[in-house]
């Protein structure tokens, strides 16, 4: 065999072994390292803070959580009258006038029956009562499943209002909860 070719026959081998030991210095897109985790990136968060309504007391904050297809609901009012007090999301986003009436009806974009929030076929915005104790403060934590912050039913920019009486859950259109004593508009958060 002429050297020539035992040559590059040499140089050959001795390429491709060297190939396998060179480190790799690019990374493909596939395995770079993925800094939040898929729960993380899907929850999305809003709050709304209340306001007395005129001549009333009632305020603080509702907290909505979603992550996938349920909603956390984190309640913490105060100058409340001891005992039951329906709240709602209502459909505007307008708590200008002194009784609150600008905010509207409950939010109802799939035009259901008033119901209670565990009900199959009820308004969006039903969330049922909150209990005040005896210093007429509120505090809870809830999950619902038909509360959206995102997409054609999303909550954001509407209303949460609380109401002077219980709501009752069943009469119609908004379950006989009274005035409303606070209003608030539900703001998209980034904590």
């Amino acid at each position: 065999m002429p050297k020539f070719i035992m040559s590059a026959m040499l140089l050959v081998i001795l390429t491709s072994c060297t190939e396998g030991n060179r480190p790799q210095t690019e990374v493909s897109p596939a395995a770079t390292p993925i800094t939040k985790s898929s729960a993380q990136e899907a929850q999305q968060k809003a709050v709304a803070t209340l306001q007395p309504t005129a001549g009333n007391k009632a305020a603080g904050t509702i907290a909505f959580t979603q992550a996938g297809d349920s909603t956390s609901i984190k309640v913490d009012v105060t100058g409340l009258a001891p005992g039951k007090h329906g709240f709602h999301v209502h459909e505007k986003g307008d708590c200008s006038s002194k009784d609150a009436k600008s905010a509207g009806d409950h939010f109802n974009p799939t035009k259901q029956p008033h119901a209670a929030p565990t009900a199959a076929k009820r308004h969006v915005g039903d969330l049922g009562n909150l209990t005040a104790d005896s210093t007429g403060k509120a505090t809870t934590q809830l999950q619902d499943s038909a509360l959206r912050l995102s997409g054609e039913q999303s909550i954001i920019g509407r209303a949460v209002i609380i109401h002077a009486k219980a709501d009752d859950l069943k009469s119609q259109p908004s379950g006989d909860a009274g005035g409303r004593l606070a209003c608030g508009v539900i703001k998209a958060t980034n904590s």
